[in-house]
């Protein structure tokens, strides 16, 4: 069966149905400018199908269905007048037959209103496109040859000139190549020149192949920007003028959304840190500035629920992130009734690892987390440099907790960072400390993790509607009706098996990391301090050490467990005790460079010290006359010229003069009592520190 307006492939040629009768079918060929309606019998029309040469096809002028011209514009107007003007013949029932479609048109000729051509060029256009209003539309969409290169011969094309004299260079096939080389050179790479300035370049280069040629006929900078926007597309420019890092971070256009990879609470927990917009002051001198501190987040891809974080003056780096990572994982509720938070209204979920970690490369890449990888089976992935469009979640955060007091708190460091002549230096605005900025980012999770609702959160299909947009009913919905990905992990252990790891030495002083001592009983009990030759202590062990906390270090005696030893500082570096390591390494670098000067100076004492010593060895040396006895004889009078020479010794000390003072008075404390004795200390000299 065969509709109207279907249309059907014979031999490469496109036909449409025009009107169905009977066993006749009345069609037209679609791209026969001379084509009249003709009209087949269906048998014919169904032997060509099994012959496979007549076949259904899609109609070319479908998108005709969708054109909707603006109202009252003259393509309406045009439409509506010719459909008028044909609208006799088209409604005719015979109009197949030559005799009455005849009759019908020089009716319409006798009008006047229209040509003959123009007429069977309106019908035509009307059956061959699908026999409705629209297809009498004119086809401007084909005016101006879009897409369409001209040539010039001999005469500028565009516009002549009017103000300015000459008649302008002829763009050809030589010029165009002058043009893709300034193109290429000076605009299509990043920190691309402006094009006034690829001009002038241009003309340089124009001059090289067209000598003496007037400055009038040279191509001018529209000539170049109207190729240059013809030739290359907008996304041509944008991949050439910028960087691959910052069209990836910043114009590459975004197909998904971060939540995709993250299906459920602990898929992934992404961490950074950013340098907070204020300047804090001590908190022992509120008159003193301090800078800015360091805030780093962990947030959970999932439901951008912020589950751990770090606010203070450490530098970003592995050390400050693991101590974020390892909040991550403890029980909040108690940290909240400390903070004096409303716990009854805030409960904390239960925390965990997660199953995926993204970080920057350079804090979360090395050795010192890969028993985060082994031990607890967390995936470790690091962003590539200079993107940190691929943390996008965690980056967000950082912007939203700083509205949070950046209205209104002194000290915010806004615009440029460089002061102005005669203006004021934003260092000395700092008010808050670095308790009260804690308080005001941790009470602002609080908020957002709580209380304030996603405006921009990509939910998922599945996702009721009734669910608010809160990221800690988003962690609860995830746990209920996802696939759970946290793991449980002791803290502690945790905490231990993420800190720094060194190698130290071992001494009969004990365990030496970067230049400190340290014991424990376990050291004690496997003989690794005794004094002795054939000790069976290790030359070095490897340990893990908390950088806020140098009383104590952790030393893994066996090699691919996670049992440890804990170690503290000995007496022999008690002058350490209570520091940090950076405390540490501060102190030794000052006393080392305290040290260098010293030697330097000892040096300089030494050498005139070696000088007088030579000039009184080379006095006594020519001042000794020659021998006048034989070496017996010399030898036999060393005993009585000792006696002599001690003798003078003695004459000597009784000649000294001495004054006569009467005896000090000696007033005494107190009543000395009975068992009153000078401290003895011989059982803390010879303590053998087991206990």
């Amino acid at each position: 069966m065969y509709q109207v307006n279907e249309v059907l492939s014979l031999e490469d040629a496109l036909y449409r149905v025009l009107h169905v009768t009977g066993d006749q079918i009345v069609w037209i060929p679609i791209e026969d400018k001379k084509a009249f309606p003709s009209v087949i019998a269906l048998a014919e029309i169904n032997k060509l199908i099994l012959d496979e040469k007549l076949k259904r096809v899609e109609d070319p002028y479908s998108l005709l269905l969708l054109l909707s011209p603006d109202k009252g514009s003259k393509e309406i107007e045009k439409r509506d007048r010719n459909y008028g003007i044909i609208k006799p013949l088209i409604e005719e029932p015979l109009f197949y037959v030559p005799k009455i479609r005849a009759a019908h048109v020089k009716t319409i000729l006798s009008k006047g209103e229209i040509s003959k051509p123009y007429l069977y060029r309106l019908i035509r256009q009307y059956w061959q496109r699908g026999q409705i209003p629209n297809a009498l539309l004119p086809d401007y969409r084909n005016s101006g040859g879009k897409g369409k290169k001209r040539v010039a011969k001999e005469k500028k094309l565009g516009r002549p000139r009017a103000l300015t004299e000459g008649t302008g260079a002829v763009i050809d096939e030589t010029t165009e190549k002058l043009f893709r080389i300034v193109i290429d050179k000076y605009l299509l790479k990043e920190g691309s020149f402006t094009l006034a300035f690829a001009h002038r370049r241009l003309k340089l280069l124009y001059d090289q192949f067209f000598p003496n040629t007037p400055e009038s006929e040279k191509p001018t900078k529209r000539q170049l920007g109207y190729f240059y926007d013809r030739e290359y597309s907008h996304a041509e420019k944008l991949i050439a003028k910028f960087s691959e890092s910052i069209y990836k971070k910043d114009i590459r256009p975004l197909t998904s959304t971060a939540a995709m990879q993250a299906p459920g609470p602990g898929s992934r927990f992404e961490i950074d840190a950013t340098i907070a917009d204020i300047i804090l002051v001590s908190d022992a001198d509120r008159n003193q500035p301090v800078g800015r501190p360091v805030v780093y987040v962990v947030v959970d891809a999932f439901s951008r629920f912020i589950v751990g974080w770090y606010i203070g003056f450490e530098n970003p780096s592995y050390v400050t992130a693991i101590q974020a990572l390892h909040l991550a994982i403890t029980d909040r509720n108690e940290f909240l009734k400390d903070q004096d938070f409303d716990t009854e209204s805030v409960h904390w979920p239960t925390p965990g690892l997660p199953e995926a970690l993204l970080a920057d490369r350079g804090e979360l890449l090395g050795h010192q987390i890969e028993s985060l990888e082994s031990s607890y089976h967390v995936r470790l992935e690091n962003t590539p440099p200079y993107r940190g469009d691929a943390k996008g979640i965690v980056e967000r955060n950082f912007r939203t907790l700083q509205a949070e007091f950046k209205p209104f708190a002194p000290g915010v460091v806004t615009g440029p960072t460089v002061k102005k002549r005669g203006g004021r230096n934003y260092w000395l605005d700092g008010k808050l400390t670095i308790s009260e900025f804690k308080e005001i980012i941790v009470s602002s999770i609080i908020m957002r993790n709580f209380v304030d609702p996603l405006s921009k959160y990509d939910r998922c299909m599945d996702m009721p509607a009734d669910l608010p947009s809160v990221p800690v009913h988003l962690w609860n919905w995830g746990l209920q009706h996802r696939t759970g990905r946290l793991r449980k992990a002791e803290p502690e252990r945790l905490r231990i098996a993420l800190l720094p790891k060194e190698h130290a030495t071992v001494s009969e002083n004990g365990i030496c990391l970067f230049g400190l001592y340290y014991s424990s009983s376990e050291v004690l009990e496997s003989g690794w301090m005794h004094r002795s030759e054939k000790s069976n202590r290790p030359r070095n062990v490897s340990v893990a050490y908390d950088p806020n906390n140098a009383n104590e270090i952790y030393l893994f005696n066996k090699p691919g467990s996670r049992e440890y030893w804990a170690c503290r500082l000995t007496d022999l570096s008690r002058e350490y005790r209570n520091s940090s390591f950076w405390g540490v390494w501060r102190k030794q670098s000052i006393r080392k460079k305290a040290e260098n000067q010293q030697k330097l100076n000892a040096d300089k004492t030494r050498a005139l010290h070696e000088k007088r010593i030579e000039e009184i060895i080379s006095t006594a040396v020519k001042s000794a006359p020659p021998a006048s006895a034989t070496n017996t004889e010399r030898m036999a009078k060393v005993g009585e010229a000792r006696a002599a020479q001690l003798e003078k010794e003695r004459t000597s000390r009784r000649s000294l003069p001495t004054k006569s003072s009467p005896p000090a008075k000696v007033v005494p404390l107190h009543e000395q009592q009975e068992g009153d004795e000078y401290p003895d200390y011989e059982d803390e000299l010879f303590d053998d520190g087991d206990d």
